[in-house]
């Protein structure tokens, strides 16, 4: 039996809506000596989900693994396990599309050891940056959704777990997850978004402001939820529009804003500073 002092435990049971599920994994946390500290949960279209917080001062993970594959069997959902111990880095992994701005970004900061967490995986939509990863000697994975969303999302839930991963960070990806992804990680996914939000939704933030004549144009860190560009927000920043600019110079500040203004908020995270209630961010001082 391992001895984790305070080791937390986090789980995330999806399927199709049944009477008795939080009874069924509560009581078994229970037994096995947990402590609930969190539980969420919520259906839409019949589809159920629950996310569940318990922290355990001694904890066998052999059993409690066991008891939750023989629970999933018996309920017929799927139920994940991650386990988050106080005295372990955290892993991070990283989803890319074809911009690499917010990559660079986060990875010269690593190597420069500003960033106090390991950088595990990254997985892009192809290849388009796998050279970077290898520059810095970082297992990249190519995901295409070429065939279904839910395959691809598939193929990347199977490598977050893999490698152990506790936070995801969305460095540009371009693709939209599904509710059936998000549920499995509330806040513990990171994503930045070209606008100001909530105005100038969508992939052409930059080219709607241009158009629009805006004077400040910025960007915003947010936790990912299933409602689309709708998390709650970590930070965001700005930058004021010159007469002189063009929309290509508008974009290269909007990139360059968006590396540092989405590292900030991946350090925010993993110096344990972010609280989320109702929907909003608090962001706690330094102890």
């Amino acid at each position: 039996m391992g001895n984790d002092p305070q080791a937390l435990v986090e789980l995330t049971v999806i399927g199709k809506d049944r009477k008795g599920v939080v009874a069924d994994i509560t009581n078994f946390i229970f037994t096995k000596g947990g402590n609930i500290e969190k539980v969420n949960q919520k259906i839409t279209r019949g589809l159920f989900g629950m996310h569940l917080e318990a922290s355990f001062h001694k904890i066998d993970r052999g059993s409690l693994d066991d008891g939750l594959m023989a629970l999933s069997k018996k309920l017929n959902m799927e139920i994940r396990v991650h386990y988050e111990e106080p005295n372990r880095l955290k892993n991070i992994g990283i989803l890319v599309t074809k911009e690499a701005r917010c990559l660079e970004k986060i990875l010269d900061s690593k190597k420069r050891n500003e960033i106090n967490a390991n950088i595990s995986v990254i997985i892009g939509n192809d290849r388009l940056l796998s050279q970077i990863a290898n520059d810095f000697q970082i297992p990249f994975h190519a995901v295409s959704y070429d065939d279904r969303t839910d395959i691809a999302e598939q193929n990347i839930l199977e490598l977050i777990e893999q490698y152990n991963i506790d936070l995801i960070v969305l460095a540009r990806y371009m693709r939209i997850l599904s509710p059936n992804f998000v549920w499995r990680y509330p806040n513990r996914i990171i994503n930045i978004h070209p606008s100001l939000l909530p105005a100038f939704p969508g992939a052409l933030a930059y080219a709607q402001a241009y158009e629009r004549g805006a004077k400040i144009i910025g960007c915003t860190s947010h936790f990912v939820t299933d409602d689309l560009d709708q998390g709650p927000i970590i930070c965001q920043d700005a930058f004021k529009v010159l007469e002189s600019d063009t929309l290509d110079t508008i974009k290269t500040k909007g990139r360059d804003l968006e590396a540092s203004t989405l590292l900030n908020a991946i350090k925010l995270y993993l110096e344990g500073r972010l609280e989320v209630y109702w929907g909003k961010v608090i962001t706690k001082s330094h102890a």
